[in-house]
């Protein structure tokens, strides 16, 4: 009656018109061009401006007190960020150089775009050690147009709003991942603090051609390096101390102290950097392994090489990315991964704009592509930094990407005596902590199950290949998503008559939706319950309150159960059913019997048995569709 009453009033609104086509094209060009002013309207509105572009929301507001806390973050991130970008560039295979390179533009940019104060972007130790896996014979044009087309990928993402995609990496999945990635930097980096030099490309070779060349080891280097590792460690632990913690009772020389103690505390790296580099200079130029001469000078702003040279042969843009191979997909998800986690654990509660923070990172990688950078993303180590040094806005970025600008004018000469031992360390000291041991605890009470894709990415990536680690890990967790939805749990139990003298009927209650994957095992259990409790006889209830909807193969599912019913003269009624699934039965099942009440259950319960039996003998209100 609906649709008559609707295609009624629709030939009423025809007649009124003229009838011709011209009327009905301007009718539908209006139409087209008022969807495309709207949609002009909303996207060149004050809200999306704010959404988009957020340095709008905070510019305005931006004071001394913001200027000062700022300042205060910038400086100490840039004293993080310079060493760790020179040692993250020897992770990756490249030159020291490029690790300065990748740790500015995305500063730059993120004060723009980013949507979350404490977040720092550039270089970081898992996306340096997944650029050396796809930075083919460690050429930096590999490593530079990967950054760029991570870039583009990220970006396009975020206009097609694919940021859900990332929903299905879970927790355990992403632990395992950091994991193995933070054991096999470290594994990387003991040639260093040895003062080996030999090439390993999985944890297992790196062990192995330690103690292969134990015998090699520089005890100048490995010396150095312990006694770096003991005091970036000690000078961790010292900001955790009650001693630098300013009580609002302090003096003013006493809060200057506890800030100066502080601010040790968060710039070892440099300074450990600074004072090995400086012993190195005292000593004899053969006594450590040093870093050695690094290009001086800002990057040239150029577009990001789409060909490259190979002992004297020309390769083009297509063999380039096919010489990359996975690394195009893998880069990319993980640096999203590591920002949009990163930005979720600093949010402070608020609601995290993962499509900006695609935005924003899409750009800080295509830009940084132009001053040949490596692939970055949001470092946790840094946005830990920023956030605990007082950072108020994201405009902290930009002191810290002046200060390794500043850093690549004037001090890059310098950098040729850091001794490679202390970089090392530093790495060494930066990853350990990413082995998430302390999550497995709480996985296991949470859900014994999860155990298998932790365990199953983690050893995944530690023994054969990072990327393929996450494969196997997503791979695991679909694998028990979709047994859980092909094999649900249905309970079933006797509901007895009133009198307790026999059962009334036997209610089966699956426990999640009913479609193509579970169908036969809800019938199965529906007809064995049907033959089992019910004994063929007894009315079986289907309690449908957990079905959200039903398709074409579920409802050829449920037609052949209701087949079965009726060749046994066994009535079979569904209750508690949505109207999608109502829609969805009806329309291939002629005689279903859908129970709206408990009173319509008695009543079929009442009715006599028999072949020709029909809901509507039993009760007004049923749905019998022939």
């Amino acid at each position: 009656m609906k649709e008559e009453k609707k295609l009624a009033s629709l030939g009423k609104a025809e007649e009124g018109k003229s009838g011709k086509l011209t009327m009905n094209q301007n009718s539908n060009t209006r139409s087209v061009s008022d969807i495309v002013q709207a949609r002009a309207r909303k996207f060149f509105s004050k809200k999306t401006l704010h959404q988009r572009l957020p340095i709008t929301q905070w510019l305005p507001k931006y004071n001394l007190e913001s200027l000062e806390g700022d300042m205060v973050a910038g400086l100490t991130v840039g004293l993080t960020v310079i060493p760790q970008g020179i040692a993250y560039a020897l992770v990756a295979g490249l030159t020291p150089n490029y690790g300065l390179y990748s740790a500015f533009m995305g500063c730059f940019v993120y004060m723009f775009l980013g949507s979350c104060k404490d977040i720092t972007i550039g270089p970081t130790a898992i996306m340096s050690i997944m650029t050396h896996e796809y930075s083919v014979d460690k050429n930096p044009d590999y490593a530079i147009l990967l950054c760029f087309l991570s870039g583009i990928i990220i970006f396009a993402a975020a206009v097609c709003n694919l940021g859900f995609l990332i929903t299905f990496i879970s927790k355990p999945v992403i632990a395992g991942f950091t994991s193995a990635a933070a054991i096999s930097i470290a594994s990387s980096q003991l040639k260093g603090l040895f003062g080996l030099s030999y090439q390993s490309e999985s944890v297992i070779e790196a062990f192995s051609k330690l103690f292969e060349n134990i015998g090699d080891t520089r005890w100048q280097d490995l010396t150095l390096g312990l006694c770096s590792i003991v005091v970036l460690l000690l000078m961790r632990k010292l900001k955790d101390l009650k001693i630098t913690k300013v009580q609002p009772d302090d003096s003013t020389y006493v809060r200057i102290g506890r800030k100066m103690l502080f601010l040790i505390s968060v710039g070892r790296n440099a300074i450990v950097v600074i004072v090995a580099g400086i012993i190195a200079f005292a000593a004899k130029s053969d006594t450590f392994t040093l870093t050695g001469d690094i290009e001086a000078g800002l990057p040239a702003f150029k577009a990001p090489p789409f060909s490259t040279w190979d002992n004297g042969t020309e390769i083009y843009f297509s063999e380039m990315v096919s010489n990359v191979g996975a690394g195009i997909i893998i880069i990319p998800l993980i640096s999203i991964l590591e920002s949009i986690a990163i930005a979720s654990a600093f949010a402070g509660g608020k609601t995290i704009d993962a499509t900006q923070e695609m935005y924003a990172l899409g750009m800080c990688n295509i830009l940084g592509a132009f001053v040949q950078s490596i692939p970055v993303t949001g470092s946790f180590s840094r946005t830990a930094v920023n956030s605990t040094s007082g950072v108020k806005t994201p405009a902290g970025g930009i002191v810290t990407g002046l200060l390794v600008v500043l850093a690549l004018a004037f001090l890059t000469p310098y950098f040729k005596y850091i001794p490679k031992a202390t970089l090392s360390a530093v790495i060494i000291c930066a990853v350990i902590f990413m082995v998430e041991y302390e999550t497995v605890r709480p996985i296991w009470k949470a859900r014994q199950l999860d155990q298998i894709p932790l365990w199953g990415t983690f050893l995944t990536c530690l023994f054969w290949k990072l990327e393929f680690g996450i494969l196997v890990g997503v791979g695991i967790n679909l694998a028990i998503l979709l047994y859980g939805v092909a094999r649900p749990k249905v309970n079933v139990s006797t509901v007895l008559r009133k009198d307790e003298s026999g059962p009334h009927y036997v209610l089966v209650e699956p426990r999640s939706g009913l479609f193509f994957p579970s169908v036969d095992h809800i019938r199965g259990q529906v007809t064995k319950a049907g033959v089992g409790p019910a004994e063929s006889s007894v009315m079986v209830v289907v309690d449908c309150k957990h079905f959200t909807g039903i398709d074409y193969t579920a409802t050829k599912g449920m037609k052949s159960l209701c087949q079965d019913f009726e060749r046994r003269h066994q009535p079979l009624v569904f209750t508690n059913v949505t109207p999608g699934v109502e829609r969805g039965l009806c329309s291939l099942i002629d005689d279903i019997v859908i129970a709206r009440s408990s009173d319509q259950i008695d009543a079929a319960y009442k009715n006599p048995q028999s072949s020709a039996w029909r809901a509507t003998d039993l009760c007004p209100g049923f749905c019998s569709i022939k």
